[in-house]
This record gives structure tokens, C-alpha cells and sequence, in this order.
């Protein structure tokens, strides 16, 4: 089953799940104009305000437009071409947070591959407004199985690839990062690999996203999570300034 993207879904996204954040931004906004007029706001003040709030709000549609409308993302040009380059049949896992706008995607790109999906999202810990909002207009992809974030319901070395894209940082929990990884490191084959694309929390994406970028977790967060699981290596590459691409290979 092919799912088209209608043009700027990515935005459109933000901008649905994230509602909250931009009715606060407009509301701030009118306020702005209400002191300015009301109580004779200083004009560099008001300016300065506004152009800040203003830069908030749009700053991180733009880069959403950029990296999910613009840059090939849901092409996967991303995808570490060794995989691609593998002829025979995978067995491949992709897990997500509730939302999935990949796993026929990854079909299409694996045809004679097995793709076994799960979701890991707990109302009970992941209580982000916008991946509840996510939730209730994802496309779910056929046995989708929920699952808790310590147990994969798999044999142990039994998966080729483990996708982990745009998921994880729901998990807020060090330790419970930890565990989870290690499910992971657990099912997969001796030079089995997780592939995880995420935002960090670097200074691209806090120019994009302002204090927004605090929801991701920097690279060495990462790195530390997933050799305390057992992965032997932890390699990214770079897909557009504000998306890394982690590889990371079980020994």
C-alpha cells in the first residue's frame, strides 16, 4: 500500500499536533498589540517581542517544511545504502511512538523483506499532547502490536534491521532508554543493525526550534545509551543541518 504525501504534510503536521503551542503564540501575539496600544509600550520593546515571538512560530515550520517536505525524507535518501544494497530477504522490525508515516515506506523499499511493526507509546509515561493528537490520525500498518518499552516480543537474534525514526526521544527516561536499547540489541542478528534518525539537541535545532529543541537529547545521550545496551559501534551521518542518521551495529 503507497501512502502519498500531500504537499507540506510535514507542516501540516506541526501545525495539527502542535496547535496548542501556536493558539499560545497568537494569544501572545494579540497581547502585544493590546499593551502596545493600551499601555504605551515602548516601540523598541514592542518590536523586539513581537520579532521574537514571530520568530517562534516560524521558525520551526520552515525547517519542518526544509526536512520533512523539501529535503527527500520520507524518500528515504537517507537510508545507509548498504542496506539497500543487500539482495536477500530481511527480517526487519520498525517501531514507533504511536505515529507511523514509514513502515510501508520501508516496505516499498524492502519488497521481499518481512516488516514486523510495533508501538511502544504508554499513555501512562508519554504524555506529550502532540503525539496524542499524532495518534489518532496515523495510519496503522497491518499487526501493528503494542508493546512495552522492556520487552520486544522476539526471539533473540532473530531481526536483520531494527528502525527506530523519529520514536525514541518519546522515551524521556534515561534508564528506560537504556532498556529498551537493549531489547533491541537483544532480537537483533550478530551484525544486525538499528537505524535511528533523530533531531538533536544541538545548535541547528535550537536556532529552528528555540526552547522546543529541549524535547530532543544530544548525540552523546545517545551514544551513552546505546553502548550501556551493548552495541558495538554508534555511527551518524548527517541528513540536512537538524537530522542526524545513527547506525549502530549489535557484535
Amino acid at each position: 500500500m503507497a501512502i502519498k504525501r500531500r504537499p507540506f504534510q510535514g507542516v501540516l503536521n506541526i501545525l495539527s499536533f502542535n496547535r496548542h503551542f501556536y493558539i499560545i503564540g497568537l494569544g501572545l501575539i494579540a497581547s502585544l498589540f493590546a499593551a502596545h496600544w493600551i499601555f504605551s509600550l515602548p516601540d523598541y520593546l514592542f518590536w523586539i517581542l513581537l520579532s521574537a515571538t514571530l520568530y517562534g512560530l516560524l521558525m520551526p515550520l520552515i525547517v519542518s517544511a526544509y526536512v520533512y517536505d523539501l529535503s527527500g525524507f520520507y524518500r528515504f535518501d537517507w537510508i545507509p545504502q548498504q542496506l539497500l544494497n543487500k539482495k536477500e530477504p530481511l527480517e526487519i522490525v520498525n517501531i514507533n511512538a504511536g505515529f507511523d508515516e514509514t513502515s510501508f515506506i520501508i516496505e516499498s523499499k524492502f519488497p521481499t523483506s518481512t516488516i514486523q511493526v510495533f508501538d511502544f507509546y504508554d499513555a501512562s509515561r508519554h504524555t506529550e499532547p502532540a503525539i496524542k493528537r499524532a495518534r489518532k490520525v496515523s495510519i496503522v500498518y497491518p499487526n501493528t502490536r503494542e508493546i512495552d518499552t522492556n520487552k520486544i516480543p522476539l526471539n533473540a537474534n532473530t531481526v536483520d534491521i531494527v528502525f527506530l525514526l523519529s520514536a525514541i526521544h518519546e522515551i524521556r527516561s534515561q534508564s528506560e532508554k537504556e532498556v529498551f536499547l537493549k531489547e533491541c540489541h537483544r532480537i537483533l542478528k550478530p551484525g544486525g543493525q538499528a537505524v535511528m534518525v533523530e533531531h538533536l539537541r544541538d545548535l541547528p535545532n535550537f536556532l529552528a526550534f528555540t526552547i522546543g529543541f529541549t524535547h530532543f537529547f544530544s548525540k552523546k545521550t545517545w551514544e551513552t545509551a546505546f553502548k550501556s545496551a551493548g552495541f558495538s559501534s554508534f555511527e551518524e551521518k548527517k541528513f540536512t543541518p537538524f537530522m542526524s542518521v545513527f547506525t549502530a551495529s549489535a557484535e
